[in-house]
């Protein structure tokens, strides 16, 4: 099996899988924006994919169209038996590859041994990675510095780095800074250096602070790293992966908007399509798609006013009057 990594350009931009937020929908609105080289999908609970009761909300985590690719799966759990089940499925969905969470620091998350709570159970995290690896595709970890102490980052660092992984992406905080501080780029030349003793085919990637394609082409020069993950920087702008930066007008971003609810509207009523007819059973509430509303409605005169309004709405046919009257 062909492994993404290696025929991805260096560096390389991937948009950050994020909760709630990296569906199908907003995938497609970035790659309208400005594609990055890489997708992920939102976070994937292996237990709910190997539960008869809970595989239907799986679903919409993982449609994808071929479009898309390449798109790589990201799972959590702790258990590496449904890894090795949800891998060999993972490889029959055609993912390009399967990159396995150990850097969420949700309490819910933690609480069941999972995400970054697997920075304290480093023998887990090697069973994980080898149950994943069953399926054949290429596999990777994302993850954070550490638990708690940021000076201890090289044991769990170097564990990882020791398991063989296609790519390793490393959020430069610990799980306990959180957000909290500044991403520990000072850490990137040592990081490196423990990457070539150790597993010189290993890509690094890094994650935390980078908000644009330009920003990370600073980082590479300076660094020299493998590829570069954009997350909450698409917030504040979407076209965060385009090649050469420029202002975006309010037309743009109302188009982008546009966008997002047609395709919304799109996959909500797809009822024939046998991949698609189930991707929005969980979003069947509007509320949610008001998340994305500060994306787009900013940076312009009448942004506050205007994205207020929209708040108040209950479905994307009054977002549509509102917007057809600004």
């Amino acid at each position: 099996m062909i492994n993404l990594w290696n025929e991805l350009p260096k560096p390389f931009y991937i948009l950050a899988p994020m909760e709630s937020v990296t569906d199908i929908v907003f995938r497609h609105v970035i790659a309208t924006a400005a594609k990055p080289d890489l997708f992920f999908t939102e976070f994937v609970n292996a237990s709910s994919f190997c539960s008869e009761k809970g595989i239907n909300s799986t679903k919409s985590r993982l449609t994808f169209t071929d479009d898309e690719q390449p798109i790589v799966a990201q799972i959590w759990g702790n258990k590496p038996d449904e890894f090795a089940k949800m891998s060999l499925e993972l490889a029959k969905m055609e993912f390009a590859g399967v990159d396995i969470n150990m850097g969420c620091p949700d309490k819910a998350v933690i609480k069941t041994g999972s995400g970054s709570a697997l920075i304290r159970t480093p023998e887990i995290a090697t069973e994980l990675i080898k149950a994943a690896k069953i399926g054949g595709l290429p596999v990777s970890v994302k993850t954070r510095l550490g638990d708690v102490d940021v000076n201890k980052w090289h044991d769990w660092i170097g564990h990882l780095l020791k398991q063989d992984v296609v790519n390793l992406t490393v959020h430069l905080r610990t799980r306990s800074e959180m957000s909290k501080v500044g991403a520990h780029y000072e850490l990137i030349p040592e990081i490196l250096k423990l990457r070539d003793e150790i597993a010189p085919k290993t890509l690094i990637t890094i994650n935390g602070d980078i908000r644009d394609r330009q920003h990370g082409e600073e980082l590479v020069k300076i660094y020299g790293v493998d590829g570069i993950m954009i997350g909450r920087g698409v917030f504040n702008n979407p076209f965060a992966f385009e090649k050469l930066s420029r202002e975006h007008t309010r037309e743009e971003l109302l188009d982008l908007l546009n966008l997002h609810l047609d395709l919304y509207d799109k996959y909500m009523a797809a009822t024939t399509h046998s991949q698609l007819c189930e991707v929005y059973p969980r979003k069947a509430k509007f509320d949610p798609l008001k998340r994305f509303f500060k994306i787009y409605i900013h940076g312009f005169p009448g942004a506050s006013e205007l994205r207020d309004k929209l708040m108040h709405t209950k479905n994307t046919v009054e977002v549509r009057d509102i917007l057809s009257l600004h």
